[in-house]
């Protein structure tokens, strides 16, 4: 072996410690980044130089160190669980979400809740009972009667509102789920690349992960690592990233509430073949969005403002017209119902005065309020509109209690899913410390080889057959 193979020895040890350093400091740069995962250097020993021949060399020692690459410590295991939890949390989280909303519409149990409006219209009755030449109870009746009406056409409003905005929220998120597909399809082809290449593309791993989570939320896509290092993404068992190739969705159907038509979602490439089942926080939107008969939250909650302008109306007008008013003549239609309108928005008010309330029993006199008594107790009726509304309060209240359950279970998932994946990718200071001072240490030693190396050439070199000059 040659007197200066020492130098070659001492000098790959000085290149790998610098690249141990260099990695160290890499990883305590980028410890708070999202989605880094810490990375180690591999290295491995360089054997000996075979000699062959007749004679053996003897014993040689090795040629040093060898760079083999850099290792990015994440476990697949671990990322996967972290997606199929944020899938899990996106849906009930955004389902959640749209339940509390639209409780809060309601604004039960306090005064500006139908249940108190329709309480002070019923009391109402029984005051113009109780007076039935009053015209001042008479206008108090007309004026419960126009603020209920209103409450439950301001009721539908907020909910439509509701409505439009989750559809729009649902626009958004499809565009969101196509602009990261395209991107991690380019990511893709990038990786897939620089692998071939020898290189190590680990930063380009980390961001295509931290998009392909941010799918799996918004959509509930499923992740698979291919054997190019290629990361396939698919939905409802359709691929939406295949290698560097990216397919987009396109989402369709009405713009509004009143419509009983479904929201459909498609593939737009292959002739708008339809997304059956679809997670993350877009099915929960798709969820909330759905027809009132496939359960959907917000139009089964405003066919139950229509259902209660409805019952309101005909038990009202149906006990109105038995009576009559103060001068003999048939009470007609105390509610009207707009045609071509939701109930619900349509719910007006007929009479202006007192003279048009049919506040008398047929044959009892002018001054008779026994209908108007029986009015008032509508609203202790088994099936009146108390009872509907009832119904559609403590419903809406369980099924919003149910969905946050379920929501704030999904998201204790999640934190147990990252805290778990962490604990293997993230960077800890003191473990990285270590590895510096280890780094550093190992330099300083290959540094010296290479001083001591040096000066015994330097005495081999320049002072070998001086003695005796």
């Amino acid at each position: 072996m040659s007197t200066f193979s020492g130098l070659g020895t001492a000098a790959s040890a000085l290149s790998a410690a610098r690249r141990g350093m260099d990695l160290v400091g890499q990883n305590i740069a980028n410890q708070t980044t999202a989605g880094y995962t810490r990375q180690r250097l591999e290295t491995s020993a360089v054997g000996a130089v075979a000699v062959s021949g007749r004679f053996s060399a003897g014993v040689q020692p090795g040629g040093g160190v060898s760079v083999d690459g850099i290792a990015r410590l994440g476990d697949a295991v671990l990322d996967a669980r972290v997606r199929d939890t944020l899938a899990a949390s996106g849906y009930w989280s955004t389902r959640a979400a749209a339940s509390a909303a639209a409780e809060a519409t309601l604004g039960e149990p306090t005064s500006d809740g139908i249940a108190h409006q329709l309480s002070e219209f019923w009391a109402a009755w029984q005051d113009v009972a109780n007076a039935p030449d009053s015209t001042a109870a008479a206008a108090t009746v007309i004026t419960h009667a126009q603020t209920l009406a209103a409450r439950i056409a301001d009721g539908y409003r907020a909910v439509a509102g509701q409505w439009a905005d989750a559809r729009a929220s649902a626009d958004m998120t499809v565009s969101r789920i196509n602009a990261a597909a395209t991107e991690i399809a380019e990511l893709n082809g990038a990786i897939r690349d620089a692998t071939a290449a020898g290189g190590a593309p680990n930063e380009l791993i980390d961001r295509r992960n931290l998009l392909a989570q941010n799918v799996a939320r918004l959509s509930g896509a499923t992740a698979t690592v291919e054997t190019d290092g290629t990361l396939t993404l698919r939905i409802d068992g359709n691929a939406l990233v295949s290698g560097a190739n990216a397919r987009a969705l396109a989402l369709s159907g009405p713009p509004s509430l009143e419509s009983a038509d479904p929201l459909a979602l498609a593939w737009v490439s292959d002739g708008d073949l339809p997304v059956s089942t679809v997670g993350g926080e877009l099915g929960g939107l798709l969820a909330v969005l759905a027809p009132a008969g496939e359960d959907g939250v917000l139009a089964g909650l405003a066919a139950d403002y229509n259902a209660l302008a409805t019952a309101l109306a005909d038990a009202v007008n149906a006990q109105h017209a038995a009576g009559v008013t103060a001068t003999g003549a048939p009470g007609g239609d105390f509610f009207s119902l707009a045609a071509g309108a939701p109930a619900a928005l349509g719910l007006g008010v007929v009479p202006t005065g007192r003279a048009e309330l049919a506040l008398a029993a047929p044959g009892a006199g002018p001054l008779d309020g026994s209908n108007a008594d029986a009015l008032s107790a509508i609203g202790g009726r088994a099936g009146g509109p108390d009872a509907l509304w009832g119904d559609v309060v403590a419903r809406l209240a369980v099924g919003t209690a149910a969905d946050a359950g379920r929501a704030s279970r999904a998201e204790t998932g999640v934190n147990a899913a990252v805290i778990a994946q962490q604990s293997v990718a993230g960077v800890d200071n003191d473990e990285e410390t270590v590895s510096l001072l280890t780094f550093q240490t190992a330099y300083q030693a290959a540094a010296r080889v290479l001083t001591a190396v040096d000066e015994a050439l330097d005495v081999l070199i320049n002072r070998t057959g001086l003695v005796g000059r």
